[in-house]
């Protein structure tokens, strides 16, 4: 089992990653969450959204379904810090490799990874407490038609609860930000406002709003997380997204860029 608790290894990483806004997140191995990333730190956001969800309020065991869990970071944080079983839920990474992770981290009993694609889930009706999605729900999240069909999961009751890249305010007509059209990749269109993803959520009529907000200084921690990444991470793919991400968040300076938090409750 890998013993996740950090230790100031040689390079630097927990003194440049250790975050006061993110107590537990920094508590755990700099290198190992570097080796496993797949995009914005995973934890710090999960950490952020926490508390809008409601997660310590959910007892131990509830069931939570971590959509598009990545490499199951956060799998392993849920399970880890509040005590739930989680269904670790990706198309991208095979759930035999997520399996290694959670058994080395210590949580295979409380931990399933599963193969699925967000448009056909094979779970039943009612079949969880909760649904985290971190850095995912961008990619099929937009749909008018998608978040009835997601939220019918979720016991009466239930939270859903998620953060995306995002944007301060909507863009008008079909044209990037000049600062930012050197950098910019279509799939940016899937990023909105916090205002726009209130009015989404709540026009579906499937969950009731309680918070649609944005990152205070998210850019900031963004930017400071793939400087990190791109000169760490050892996978070349990986280092290379992060490169990218630093060249875009320089250019923005927080003006368009960040995270928004999305929670509801489904009716």
């Amino acid at each position: 089992m890998t013993d996740l608790t950090q230790q100031p290894p040689p390079d630097g990483l927990t003194g440049r990653l250790a975050h006061p806004r993110y107590p537990r997140s920094s508590a755990y191995d700099a290198r190992w969450i570097v080796d496993h990333q797949m995009g914005p730190h995973p934890l710090w956001l999960l950490e952020w959204l926490a508390p809008a969800l409601g997660l310590d309020t959910l007892p131990p065991g509830a069931r939570v379904l971590d959509l598009g869990c990545g490499r199951a970071l956060t799998s392993v944080f849920l399970a880890r810090e509040y005590d739930l079983q989680v269904t670790a839920a990706d198309l991208w990474i095979r759930p035999e490799e997520n399996a290694r992770q959670v058994a080395e981290a210590g949580v295979a009993d409380r931990v399933l990874p599963v193969y699925a694609e967000a448009h056909d889930l094979p779970f039943g009706e009612g079949s969880f407490d909760a649904v985290v999605s971190i850095d995912a729900y961008q990619y099929f999240g937009t749909s008018d038609l998608y978040l009835p069909t997601l939220t019918r999961l979720l016991k009466p009751g239930g939270r859903i609860g998620v953060v995306v890249p995002a944007l301060r305010e909507e863009i008008d007509g079909v044209e990037p930000p000049e600062h930012l059209k050197p950098h910019w990749d279509p799939g940016f269109w899937a990023f909105h406002s916090p205002v726009w993803w209130h009015r989404h959520w709540t026009r579906s009529g499937a969950v009731e709003v309680g918070t649609a907000d944005w990152q205070p200084d998210g850019w900031r921690d963004w930017l400071l997380w793939s400087e990190v990444c791109a000169e760490e991470s050892q996978d070349e793919f990986m280092a290379g997204m992060a490169r990218e991400s630093v060249a875009l968040l320089r250019a923005d300076q927080g003006r368009a860029l960040g995270f928004a938090r999305v929670v509801g409750r489904r009716v």
